[in-house]
């Protein structure tokens, strides 16, 4: 019994050596944990200004849409009404486009083919990822303003607001406070999703990693620690959503 014992530790000591022994040589060895480090500073560059712009994007998207769901049927012939169901066939195009591509294809048609005489990947990448944020943060938002009551419309109408201000001030706070933890849950699937931005040459997080495989040629410790980074990174924005329905919860009582 002893013996085993102590061939169990003797495979344990030499276990923990090897792995000792691999992290120096992956992180510790000519500072390449930087890379790591440097990766993602860029990661949370780019998710954050591509959330940003997908928000926006997503709110004019979602303005359009659900006007013209709410009123083309009662709109008069004219040009107003046909101003508003042409956006609304692009909206729908782009919908159908971003939404029905992946978007590792985005990005590298934003590269390789659209913005082709550029190397500025981070930027490239932010475009690519907002736009593709875009489109679904639309269909959350267009969701959350479809679930207002039409009753909230005519309590705005009443009070001598036209249909902007009533959207403005009545609405779209409403429609939001209803999709913000939606909206927050898209921050994190968008933090995954730009793991491919090595694709177009951008040394994110997942790039620093396999800066670190290609130097060393060890797979294991570089691969594990970028996605031991991403799943903290994950948890704890996740542990933020849900304080704030929590909070949302809290509010409405």
């Amino acid at each position: 019994m002893s013996a085993w014992l102590a061939n169990i530790k003797a495979d344990f000591i030499l276990w923990f050596a090897d792995i000792k022994a691999d992290f120096i040589v992956n992180f510790v060895e000519k500072s390449r944990w930087k890379y790591l480090i440097s990766g993602l500073a860029v990661t949370l560059r780019i998710t954050l200004f591509a959330v940003l712009m997908g928000v926006l994007i997503g709110c004019v998207v979602a303005i359009v849409r659900s006007t013209y769901d709410k009123n083309a049927a009662v709109m008069r012939k004219g040009f107003g009404r046909s101003m508003l169901s042409f956006f609304n066939k692009i909206c729908r195009v782009y919908l159908t486009v971003i939404r029905g591509t992946p978007v590792v294809i985005q990005l590298m048609i934003m590269y390789y083919v659209i913005f082709a005489s550029s190397r500025n990947g981070v930027l490239i990448a932010t475009m690519a990822f907002g736009i593709n944020s875009g489109a679904y943060v639309a269909e959350i938002i267009r969701g959350g303003i479809m679930s207002i009551d039409n009753g909230q419309f005519e309590a705005g109408r009443s009070l001598g607001f036209n249909y902007i201000q009533t959207m403005y001030y009545i609405v779209i706070p409403q429609a939001l406070k209803n999709v913000l933890p939606a909206l927050a849950n898209e921050f994190i699937v968008l933090l995954k999703e730009t793991s491919v931005s090595g694709y177009v040459a951008v040394r994110d997080l997942t790039k620093g990693g396999d800066i670190i495989r290609g130097a060393t040629y060890s797979a294991f410790m570089p691969l594990i620690a970028v996605a031991l980074v991403y799943l903290v990174l994950v948890m704890f924005f996740s542990y933020l959503v849900g304080k704030l329905e929590r909070r949302l919860r809290n509010s409405e009582h």
